[in-house]
């Protein structure tokens, strides 16, 4: 499978979870817990993150919350990389930040929420 199809699979997989995924993100917000919500993404287990969904038969995927500044913290994203991280990440209100670890490696992925909060 082409990285792009896999890519498109990932997005596929991950559609059940948007809803709860945005009420997360907005929660993370509201509480001013981060202005940079990112849902870690991965089919093992690791220790970034509150854990939201857990893999499972039905699903291959694990999905965690977690932040900009723990992210920062871990070291994950270098503190010379911080502001250009900020410039690419989009607007929460409206995209959720995927960390994914998966065979094409650990990327980030920005998937739209398809609907925005106020217009539920």
């Amino acid at each position: 499978m082409e990285p792009e199809d896999k890519l498109q699979q990932i997005k596929s997989d991950l559609q059940p979870y948007i809803r709860l995924m945005g009420t997360l993100a907005d929660q993370v917000l509201v509480q001013d817990v981060s202005n940079y919500p990112i849902f870690v993404v991965h089919p093992n287990t690791i220790e970034l993150g509150l854990p939201v969904v857990e893999k499972g038969p039905n699903n291959r995927w694990a999905i965690h919350v977690s932040t900009l500044e723990e992210f920062s913290a871990k070291q994950l994203i270098q503190a010379d990389k911080i502001a250009e991280f900020r410039r690419v990440y989009k607007d929460p209100e409206y995209h959720l930040c995927l960390f994914v670890l998966s065979d094409l490696g650990a990327q980030f992925i920005f998937l739209p929420r398809g609907i925005h909060p106020a217009e539920e």
